[in-house]
C-alpha cells in the first residue's frame, strides 16, 4: 500500500510499516502545501492513505469526494504514539478509500 506521512506524523512510525511504501510530504517537496493541495497531490500520485496528526482535517476538507483514506493520530508525540502501533497497523489494513479514522493516543500518564 502507498502511504504518505503529513509533516506532523512521527517519522519513527515508518520503520514499523516496512511492508508498505511510505513517503513523507517533506521528501516529496510538499511540505508547504495546504491540506487541500496536499490531498489533491497525494491522490494524483496514487497514494492510498495519508497519515496525519492534523485534527482539523475532518472539518477543513470535503472528504466525501476523496479517493484516499486518512488516518488522524490524535497526538504526534512519538513516546505516546509508539504503544499504539498495532492500532495504526490494524487501521491501515482495514481502511477503505475515502474513509477517515481517528486513532486515540493517550498522552503520557493517561496510557
Amino acid at each position: 500500500m502507498r502511504i504518505l506521512f503529513d509533516n506532523n506524523t512521527p517519522r519513527p512510525l515508518r520503520g514499523y510499516l516496512s511492508e508498505h511504501a511510505v513517503d513523507t510530504a517533506r521528501e516529496k517537496g510538499w511540505a508547504e502545501l495546504s491540506n487541500g493541495d496536499l490531498l489533491d497531490r497525494a491522490e494524483r500520485e496514487d497514494y492510498e492513505i495519508l497519515i496525519t496528526a492534523d485534527q482539523s482535517m475532518r472539518h477543513q476538507q470535503n472528504l466525501g469526494r476523496r479517493r484516499l483514506a486518512i488516518i488522524v493520530l490524535l497526538s504526534n508525540r512519538w513516546p505516546d504514539v509508539q504503544p499504539r502501533i498495532e492500532d495504526i497497523r490494524t487501521a491501515i489494513d482495514g481502511m477503505q478509500l475515502g474513509e477517515l479514522r481517528e486513532i486515540a493516543i493517550p498522552i503520557g500518564d493517561e496510557a
